[in-house]
């Protein structure tokens, strides 16, 4: 009985880990992640609206109704990605994710110049390249080096009120997401 007992607690604890496990395992293996359905939506260097406020159906629910969101997929196997958004918003924040939803880097208006959005995706060897002479229209520039081929830069921009949804909206529909040059 006691034997029987022990074995029933062991297959229990078993089965628990490995239901946990699975669980923690099923973003990596859906086929309808915010890679997938950002994809569905736009192509790649296309700044995209996350919400439904921008209308039609939302790629992504929003936790928290005070925050609007845009995001772009990029591939910086193509060359460095400069992100910018003009005007200013209460408050901005931003991360990159790689293909896998991941957070790669975060910042938010605080870390930037003036509080203006200008940012720059690149990888380490794109870094390097970069540093030997930096353009002088990148200076004020944030750089985000990330070790990845695909990603997702997404913005989030907070609504305080009523009054300042068509400034954030604004301020989302003119931010950009393309490839550079340098």
């Amino acid at each position: 009985m006691r034997r029987l007992l022990h074995a029933i607690l062991l297959g229990l604890l078993g089965a628990g880990i490995v239901h946990i496990i699975v669980l923690l395992l099923i973003p990596e293996f859906s086929e309808r992640n915010a890679w997938s359905r950002l994809a569905m939506a736009s192509n790649l260097y296309r700044m995209t609206r996350l919400d439904a406020e921008a209308g039609g159906t939302p790629v992504a629910k929003s936790v928290d109704p005070l925050f609007y969101a845009a995001a772009c997929r990029f591939d910086l196997s193509d060359g460095m990605v400069r992100v910018k958004a003009p005007g200013n918003v209460p408050f901005w924040s931003v991360s990159v994710y790689d293909r896998s939803g991941h957070n790669i880097y975060s910042f938010n208006d605080h870390s930037a110049t003036g509080k203006v959005l200008d940012s720059i995706v690149l990888t380490p060897a794109q870094m390097i390249e970069i540093r030997k002479d930096v353009p002088e229209e990148l200076q004020g520039a944030i750089f985000v080096e990330a070790a990845i081929d695909e990603g997702m830069f997404v913005i989030r921009s907070f609504v305080p009120d009523d009054s300042w949804k068509p400034t954030v909206s604004r301020f989302l529909e003119q931010s950009s997401c393309e490839l550079q040059d340098y």
